[in-house]
């Protein structure tokens, strides 16, 4: 393998709407490397035998999507403490051995993209208090990231409480469940605000949300990409708070996998995104 023009890629099912080819296209191209990043599209019930193929197959690892996350957790050989807490893998590593680790980007791809959006100062907002609404796989990384990050107090809003108390325990002593009904009453104290939930998404409802109660120096943050814009971001940005889209958190969980496969740390520019948010425009 070693000689042989390195190769990674993207699994899920279905894949084709996945960006990430574009994205390491993009930064094989700037690093003039001659390897390749693939889709490739597996059924759930033949993802195991995928896994168990991966050593043999030249990849030097890959990305993993919908549906695949929580089940390349169960199958990998080794994982990083941040994937074993989140209890989902989105990046695997084949080892000069044939073992395959599996990390959890997705954290610090999150808490990056706020460093690059807001200064490294963010977490300071508010004494440090993070709001996050929603409790599937994303929300269960960016509690877990914003607990890295030193934030004193992560909320997890969920209109399943126990979903929520399940999210929250991800970070022992930082993070405490919220019923969604009390929104309103925690977002005076509030200096990020943070959804991962599908609304406002492209063909879901917006997120009915009403941002007035706010500090004026909070963060409003949507993982939604499709559209960039969300009604949640526009408002924000009408109160004249800070927002921040979903592209950047895509963009900057990336780097961590290209660096381990094809070497360089890449850097995640404006001309990145131009390209990007012209493919979501066409």
């Amino acid at each position: 393998m070693s000689g042989a023009q390195p190769r990674a890629f993207v699994v899920g099912h279905p894949i084709a709407h996945s960006r990430s080819p574009l994205i390491h296209g993009h930064w094989l191209a700037v690093h003039g490397i001659p390897g390749s990043y693939e889709r490739l599209d597996v059924a759930p019930e033949a993802f195991p035998d995928f896994i168990r193929a991966l050593p043999a197959s030249g990849y030097r690892g890959g990305n993993v999507t919908i549906p695949h996350k929580e089940a390349a957790f169960a199958l990998v050989d080794t994982l990083t403490p941040r994937a074993k807490t989140i209890g989902a893998v989105n990046t695997l590593v084949v080892g000069p051995d044939g073992r395959i680790r599996g990390d959890n980007t997705d954290a610090p791809g999150f808490c990056a993209h706020l460093d690059h959006s807001l200064g490294a100062a963010w977490p300071d907002r508010a004494g440090g208090t993070a709001l996050v609404l929603g409790a599937g796989g994303a929300a269960r990384a960016i509690v877990v990231g914003l607990a890295e990050r030193g934030l004193r107090c992560v909320w997890v809003a969920n209109r399943t409480a126990a979903r929520a108390e399940a999210v929250a325990a991800l970070a022992p002593g930082v993070g405490a469940a919220l019923a969604w009904d009390d929104l309103p009453a925690a977002l005076p104290g509030t200096g990020l605000l943070v959804n991962t939930t599908s609304l406002g998404m492209k063909g879901q409802p917006p997120l009915a949300v009403d941002l007035s109660p706010l500090p004026a120096d909070a963060a409003v943050a949507d993982i939604v990409y499709a559209p960039l814009e969300t009604e949640l971001l526009a408002a924000a940005r009408r109160r004249g708070l800070a927002a921040v889209d979903g592209l950047g958190m895509l963009l900057h969980q990336a780097v961590p996998g290209f660096a381990a496969w094809f070497g360089p740390r890449p850097a995640v520019t404006p001309e990145l995104r131009d390209r990007i948010v012209a493919d979501l425009a066409g």
